[in-house]
């Protein structure tokens, strides 16, 4: 398989937006019925609701404030399984990225958690991080050099396998994945080129899956012959990302951190649109879906037209599929209690 440059990869995702209309911008009800590439509608973005009893909720923590010491008393609340040997996942960026997470903020965060190391995977598309020697190098240029980072696909793939996956039986991981106990998926969520949004399915559906095998698997290029998009493509994602909730079980927690929402994944480096919508806060769960539904909603629910971009981008890739595919997957609850930590 020739290899796609960052330049191409992009323009092949810009391609794929096909037709989606802002329909439920004023409010919470989405045309459901626009995307049809799988044969499935799209999720409406739904918040639980108070007929929904307390015990059927999963929890989403929430805060406004978006500094260490906030995302550590988030933490504090969803943490109670997390042991031994830690990996935090979270995306380093491109060479010089504007938006990827501040690394003072990391650095005190990782601090609080013994025996923790950065985990991340080579890419696969035209980067210095397409190889592991590159990868190093940007992660030094970025500022990453607080902690170890352990780059998962440095010695190999390891496969893992997708119980009763929409399309996938099995997904390479980095082999060094396995090497970990815990993982804690630290993420920074805005828009993404080919997924419309980029939460914690994304970061941990592609962010682990190898670079030579499990990212070519998780777009579709193995068993497609081609880079795919649309429904496919979320669905292939939270098969990748059930394979990883399913070898952690209980010892998996996700924190969403809103803040610099470009359109644009922090794949896209210096080259990613400017936000528009402003920072709205910092969310953790031990329920992917929970925290990305509750992501997605922040957005869509927020008072003026600067969500737009944001919205349109999710939509026109047909973003909101992540979220119907983990449900259909058991990978978690939609319906959550926002529970804020001030």
């Amino acid at each position: 398989m020739k290899e796609l440059s960052r330049r191409d990869f992009m323009k092949k995702a810009g391609m794929a937006a096909l037709g989606a209309s802002l329909a439920g911008v004023a409010g919470l009800t989405l045309g459901c019925g626009q995307n049809k590439t799988a044969g499935h509608a799209a999720a409406p973005v739904k918040a639980a609701t108070a007929e929904t009893p307390a015990a059927e909720k999963a929890k989403v923590y929430f805060t406004d404030k978006i500094d260490a010491d906030h995302l550590i008393k988030l933490y504090q609340k969803i943490n109670a399984e997390i042991r031994g040997k830690v990996a935090i996942k979270l995306h380093t960026g491109e060479p010089h990225g504007p938006n990827i997470l501040p690394r003072d903020m990391v650095r005190a965060f990782q601090a609080q958690i013994p025996d923790s190391t950065i985990i991340e995977a080579n890419v696969a598309y035209g980067s210095p991080r397409a190889s592991t020697a590159g990868h190093r190098e940007t992660l030094e240029t970025n500022g990453w050099t607080f902690c170890p980072v352990d780059i998962i696909d440095a010695g190999g793939d390891v496969n893992l396998p997708v119980k009763n996956g929409l399309h996938l039986k099995e997904v390479a991981r980095g082999a060094h994945l396995v090497n970990y106990d815990s993982l804690v998926v630290l993420t920074h969520f805005k828009g993404h080129a080919m997924g419309g949004f980029g939460g914690s399915l994304k970061n941990i559906a592609i962010g682990c899956a190898s670079g030579k095998t499990g990212k070519r698997q998780v777009h579709g290029v193995v068993d497609y012959g081609k880079w795919v998009t649309g429904e496919l493509f979320m669905e292939l994602m939270a098969d990748s990302g059930k394979a990883t909730c399913d070898h952690f079980g209980k010892h998996i927690v996700f924190l969403n951190v809103l803040r610099r929402m470009s359109v644009d994944c922090d794949c896209a480096g210096t080259g990613a649109a400017e936000p528009v919508i402003p920072d709205l806060g910092m969310l953790a769960s031990t329920d992917i879906l929970a925290i990305d539904q509750a992501s997605v909603d922040m957005v869509y629910n927020f008072g003026d037209a600067r969500k737009n971009d944001l919205i349109e981008r999710i939509e026109s890739r047909q973003g909101l599929r992540q979220l119907s595919a983990m449900k259909e997957l058991g990978m978690g609850n939609d319906q959550y209690e926002l529970i804020s930590i001030g």
